[in-house]
C-alpha cells in the first residue's frame, strides 16, 4: 500500500508537472476513502470538481464532508505546487456544481516539511500510546489548523476529552442503529487486500488493523461485530489513548468555509505527520444533525458550524489506503501548456 514519494518535476515538461500536482492531491483524505474528486488540467491551472457518483448521502446528506475532502485535495496540490516552483491561488466557485480552481504562477521553489509529509500522512485508526504532545508541537498544530474563517480548538484536558467521548458514543449509537448508515458503510468496506487493491478506494481491513478475509466471510461477520456496544468500547479505548482532540470550527456554514475547513485540517494533518504525530477522525458528534446542535451548545459555539472532530497522539504507522490511478480521476486533457 505504499504510495510513491512526491516527485519534483522538470519545468521543461509542464504537463507532467501538473499531473504530479494532481497525483499529490489524490493522496488527501476523503470520507470513507471515496476519493470523491475529479481533476481538470489547463495551461495555468488545475480545477478540482466533485464526483457526485461517490457521494455518501446517509452519513453526509448535505455534502459537507465531500466539500471538506475537496479542500484537503486542494491543500495538497497547493503544497506540492510550491515545491515545484509554482504559487497556487484558490478560487471556490460555489455554484450548484462547486468547483475549486487553483491558478498557478511561477514562484521560488519551497520544499517544505508539509510537502514531504504528503505521502506519509494517514488517518491512523488504532489506539495510540497515551503520551502527551509538547506545548511547542501543539502551537505548530494550532497554527497549521487555523485559516480564513476557520479555527481549530485543541483539547488536551482529560475531563474535557471524556465529555467529548460522551458525544462520540451518542453519535456512534445513533449511526449504528440506522440500517441505512450500516449499509452505506458496508458498501465502502474492503474486507480483503485483494478487494482493496482491485477497487483502489474504500476502507481496507488492514488500515483498521483487521485481518484480510474474503467478502463472503467478512460481510456476515460485520453484521455480528458492528454493534454500538462493541464500537463504543473501541472508540473509548482510542480516545483515552490519545493525547488530545482537535475540533475545527467554521464561522459560517457555506461551501467556501467547508473547503477552507478541509484545507485547515489537511495542513494540521501534514504538520502532525512531520512531527511524528498520528491522527484520526471521530466525527460522530458532527454527523448526526440533532446531536450536532447539542455539541455546539456544549462547546459554546453560538453560530457557524463544528466541521470536524479529530483525535491525535503518538502511535504506530498503519498500512495506507489504496488510491485509484491518476488517469481514473482526470477529465479529458486540455490543450498542452507551453514550455
Amino acid at each position: 500500500m505504499q504510495n510513491p514519494a512526491p516527485v519534483i518535476g522538470s519545468p521543461n515538461d509542464p504537463r507532467a508537472r501538473l499531473r504530479e500536482l494532481a497525483r499529490c492531491a489524490t493522496l488527501a483524505p476523503s470520507s470513507h476513502n471515496t476519493q470523491c474528486w475529479r481533476f481538470r488540467i489547463d495551461a495555468d491551472a488545475v480545477t478540482i470538481l466533485p464526483d457526485w457518483s461517490r457521494r455518501c448521502p446517509v452519513v453526509d446528506p448535505d455534502d459537507h464532508h465531500l466539500l471538506v475532502s475537496l479542500g484537503c485535495a486542494a491543500e495538497n496540490l497547493i503544497q506540492a505546487a510550491r515545491a515545484h516552483g509554482l504559487e497556487g491561488t484558490l478560487l471556490v466557485d460555489a455554484t450548484h456544481d462547486p468547483r475549486l480552481r487553483i491558478a498557478l504562477q511561477p514562484a521560488a521553489p519551497a520544499v517544505t516539511p508539509m510537502f514531504r509529509a504528503i505521502v506519509d500522512r494517514q488517518c491512523t485508526r488504532t489506539e495510540y500510546d497515551g503520551r502527551s504532545v509538547p506545548a511547542s508541537d501543539l502551537a505548530l498544530l494550532e497554527q497549521a489548523g487555523t485559516g480564513n474563517g476557520v479555527h481549530v480548538r485543541l483539547i488536551t484536558d482529560r475531563p474535557a476529552m471524556d465529555s467529548i467521548l460522551d458525544y462520540v458514543v451518542q453519535g456512534n449509537t445513533a449511526q449504528l442503529t440506522d440500517p441505512a448508515f450500516v449499509d452505506e458503510l458496508r458498501h465502502w468496506i474492503r474486507f480483503s487486500t485483494a478487494e482493496a487493491k482491485r477497487h483502489g478506494d474504500g476502507l481496507a481491513a488492514a488500515v483498521t488493523g483487521n485481518p484480510s478475509i474474503p467478502r463472503w466471510l467478512g460481510a456476515p461477520l460485520l453484521r455480528r461485530l458492528l454493534t454500538p456496544r462493541h464500537e463504543n468500547d473501541r472508540c473509548a479505548r482510542q480516545i483515552r489513548s490519545s493525547a488530545g482532540i482537535a475540533i475545527f470550527v467554521s464561522e459560517r456554514d457555506d461551501a467556501a468555509h467547508r473547503v477552507e475547513a478541509g484545507r485547515c485540517y489537511e495542513r494540521f494533518a501534514l504538520q502532525a505527520t512531520a512531527l511524528g504525530i498520528r491522527n484520526a477522525f471521530v466525527n460522530q458528534p458532527v454527523e448526526v444533525p440533532s446531536l450536532r446542535r447539542q455539541f455546539m451548545a456544549h462547546l459554546g459555539i453560538g453560530s457557524g458550524r463544528p466541521d470536524l472532530v479529530v483525535r491525535f497522539g503518538h502511535g504506530p504507522l498503519m498500512p495506507r489506503s489504496y488510491r485509484r490511478p491518476l488517469d481514473a480521476v482526470l477529465e479529458a486533457a486540455s490543450p498542452a501548456p507551453g514550455p
